[in-house]
């Protein structure tokens, strides 16, 4: 299991809300794209319970439809996405930034491979 901090500013508010994030994976060291892709997941749905604490805490989310960046952070890293209604930064998370960006940009190819409608010629 690895806890992490979401910070979660939404648009037109100067207040971040933070909320600790638990997925069940070990540490960031060993992540696979199923690791970073259900962080991205948590990530986003904290966003949406910063703006509707009600929210249900396993909606489905979309892979798609926001940008980020892994940038480093005091020797670490964090993860930071952007949508529409807000932004949030995850972490920081002790891996290296090339190894984290890597598997971020690999986990969102996947999903944008299965959710893409198959092109007839």
């Amino acid at each position: 299991m690895t806890t992490f901090k979401v910070e979660v500013v939404l648009k037109g508010s100067d207040a971040a809300v933070t909320e600790a994030i638990t997925v069940p994976h070990g540490p960031p060291s060993t992540w696979d794209e199923a690791a970073v892709g259900d962080v991205l997941v948590e990530t986003l749905r904290a966003i949406e319970r910063a703006q509707n604490p009600k929210a249900p805490r396993n909606r489905a989310v979309s892979l798609l439809g926001f940008s980020w960046i892994v940038e480093p952070m005091d020797g670490q890293v964090v993860l930071a996405i952007e949508i529409p209604m807000g932004a949030a930064v995850a972490g920081p998370f002790d891996v290296p930034q090339a190894q984290l960006d890597s598997l971020v940009t690999r986990t969102i190819h996947f999903e944008r491979m299965k959710t893409s409608s198959p092109v007839v010629h």
